[in-house]
Protein backbone atom coordinates (compact mmCIF):
# COMPACT_ATOMS: atom_id res chain seq x y z
CA UNK A 1 0.00 0.00 0.00
CA UNK A 2 1.24 3.54 -0.63
CA UNK A 3 2.73 5.12 2.48
CA UNK A 4 2.80 1.73 4.20
CA UNK A 5 -0.91 1.82 5.12
CA UNK A 6 -2.56 -1.60 5.09
CA UNK A 7 -6.20 -1.95 4.01
CA UNK A 8 -7.12 -2.61 7.67
CA UNK A 9 -5.43 0.60 8.87
CA UNK A 10 -6.93 2.54 5.98
CA UNK A 11 -10.40 1.44 7.19
CA UNK A 12 -9.53 2.50 10.75
CA UNK A 13 -8.35 5.96 9.68
CA UNK A 14 -11.41 6.39 7.47
CA UNK A 15 -13.72 5.46 10.38
CA UNK A 16 -12.20 7.87 12.91
CA UNK A 17 -14.60 10.79 13.49
CA UNK A 18 -12.14 13.66 13.28
CA UNK A 19 -12.08 16.98 11.47
CA UNK A 20 -9.13 18.77 9.84
CA UNK A 21 -8.89 20.83 13.07
CA UNK A 22 -8.95 17.92 15.55
CA UNK A 23 -6.30 17.08 18.11
CA UNK A 24 -5.72 13.33 18.01
CA UNK A 25 -3.73 10.92 20.17
CA UNK A 26 -2.61 7.61 18.69
CA UNK A 27 -1.61 5.10 21.34
CA UNK A 28 0.81 2.40 20.18
CA UNK A 29 1.76 4.01 16.87
CA UNK A 30 4.38 1.43 15.83
CA UNK A 31 6.10 2.64 12.65
CA UNK A 32 3.62 5.51 12.30
CA UNK A 33 1.64 4.56 9.18
CA UNK A 34 -1.78 5.42 10.66
CA UNK A 35 -0.46 8.65 12.21
CA UNK A 36 0.90 9.76 8.83
CA UNK A 37 -2.44 8.99 7.17
CA UNK A 38 -4.27 11.03 9.82
CA UNK A 39 -1.75 13.90 9.55
CA UNK A 40 -2.35 14.03 5.78
CA UNK A 41 -6.03 14.88 6.51
CA UNK A 42 -5.29 17.60 9.06
CA UNK A 43 -5.10 21.33 8.42
CA UNK A 44 -4.79 23.15 11.73
CA UNK A 45 -5.16 19.93 13.72
CA UNK A 46 -2.41 17.79 15.21
CA UNK A 47 -1.73 14.12 15.92
CA UNK A 48 0.53 13.01 18.74
CA UNK A 49 1.62 9.41 18.18
CA UNK A 50 3.00 7.55 21.20
CA UNK A 51 4.57 4.14 21.64
CA UNK A 52 6.36 2.44 24.52
CA UNK A 53 9.06 1.17 22.12
CA UNK A 54 12.03 3.44 21.42
CA UNK A 55 12.66 1.49 18.20
CA UNK A 56 9.09 2.06 16.99
CA UNK A 57 9.27 5.78 17.75
CA UNK A 58 12.63 6.07 15.97
CA UNK A 59 11.20 4.25 12.93
CA UNK A 60 8.12 6.49 12.92
CA UNK A 61 10.28 9.62 13.21
CA UNK A 62 12.49 8.50 10.32
CA UNK A 63 9.51 7.95 8.02
CA UNK A 64 7.47 10.98 9.12
CA UNK A 65 9.86 13.90 8.60
CA UNK A 66 7.47 15.84 6.34
CA UNK A 67 4.50 15.45 8.69
CA UNK A 68 6.59 16.44 11.72
CA UNK A 69 8.09 19.44 9.89
CA UNK A 70 4.57 20.58 8.92
CA UNK A 71 3.60 20.76 12.59
CA UNK A 72 0.70 18.35 12.07
CA UNK A 73 2.41 15.40 13.78
CA UNK A 74 4.67 14.73 16.75
CA UNK A 75 5.92 11.59 18.46
CA UNK A 76 6.71 10.65 22.03
CA UNK A 77 8.09 7.49 23.61
CA UNK A 78 5.81 6.63 26.53
CA UNK A 79 3.59 3.74 27.59
CA UNK A 80 -0.15 4.42 27.55
CA UNK A 81 -0.39 3.78 31.29
CA UNK A 82 2.29 6.44 31.92
CA UNK A 83 1.05 9.04 29.41
CA UNK A 84 0.29 12.58 30.49
CA UNK A 85 0.09 15.72 28.35
CA UNK A 86 3.10 18.02 28.62
CA UNK A 87 2.56 21.20 30.67
CA UNK A 88 0.52 23.60 28.56
CA UNK A 89 -0.27 20.96 25.92
CA UNK A 90 -3.87 21.14 24.67
CA UNK A 91 -6.17 18.21 25.37
CA UNK A 92 -7.20 15.75 22.66
CA UNK A 93 -10.53 15.37 20.85
CA UNK A 94 -9.97 11.76 19.77
CA UNK A 95 -7.69 8.97 20.96
CA UNK A 96 -7.26 5.61 19.27
CA UNK A 97 -5.32 2.41 19.95
CA UNK A 98 -4.98 -0.44 17.46
CA UNK A 99 -3.59 -3.78 18.66
CA UNK A 100 -2.60 -2.33 22.03
CA UNK A 101 -2.65 -4.88 24.87
CA UNK A 102 -3.79 -2.33 27.45
CA UNK A 103 -7.00 -1.73 25.48
CA UNK A 104 -7.78 -5.11 23.90
CA UNK A 105 -8.03 -7.09 27.13
CA UNK A 106 -4.59 -8.74 27.06
CA UNK A 107 -3.31 -6.59 29.95
CA UNK A 108 -6.30 -5.58 32.12
CA UNK A 109 -4.35 -3.89 34.95
CA UNK A 110 -2.38 -1.76 32.47
CA UNK A 111 -5.66 -1.10 30.68
CA UNK A 112 -7.27 0.38 33.79
CA UNK A 113 -4.27 2.68 34.36
CA UNK A 114 -4.10 3.59 30.66
CA UNK A 115 -7.82 4.40 30.53
CA UNK A 116 -7.45 6.83 33.46
CA UNK A 117 -4.44 8.49 31.79
CA UNK A 118 -6.14 8.80 28.41
CA UNK A 119 -9.38 10.07 29.97
CA UNK A 120 -7.38 12.83 31.69
CA UNK A 121 -5.80 13.79 28.35
CA UNK A 122 -9.13 14.07 26.49
CA UNK A 123 -11.01 17.34 26.14
CA UNK A 124 -14.62 17.40 27.38
CA UNK A 125 -16.57 15.23 24.94
CA UNK A 126 -13.35 13.51 23.80
CA UNK A 127 -13.69 9.95 22.54
CA UNK A 128 -11.52 6.81 22.65
CA UNK A 129 -11.56 4.12 19.97
CA UNK A 130 -9.89 0.75 19.60
CA UNK A 131 -10.00 -2.12 17.14
CA UNK A 132 -12.45 -4.94 17.64
CA UNK A 133 -15.44 -3.34 15.95
CA UNK A 134 -16.18 -2.92 12.27
CA UNK A 135 -13.51 -1.55 12.10
CA UNK A 136 -13.60 0.41 15.39
CA UNK A 137 -15.24 0.14 18.76
CA UNK A 138 -15.65 3.06 21.13
CA UNK A 139 -14.47 2.63 24.70
CA UNK A 140 -16.51 4.56 27.25
CA UNK A 141 -14.34 7.21 28.89
CA UNK A 142 -14.85 7.87 32.61
CA UNK A 143 -15.89 11.39 33.45
CA UNK A 144 -13.29 13.54 35.11
CA UNK A 145 -14.01 14.72 38.61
Amino acid sequence: MPGGLSPRLARVVEALPFTPESRILEIGCGPGAAARAVAARLESGHILAIDRSAAAVAQAEASSAAEIASGRMSLRQVAAEDFAPEPGEALFDIAFAIRVGAFDGRHPAAGRRALRRVAAALAPGGRLFTDGGDPLKEIPVPHRR
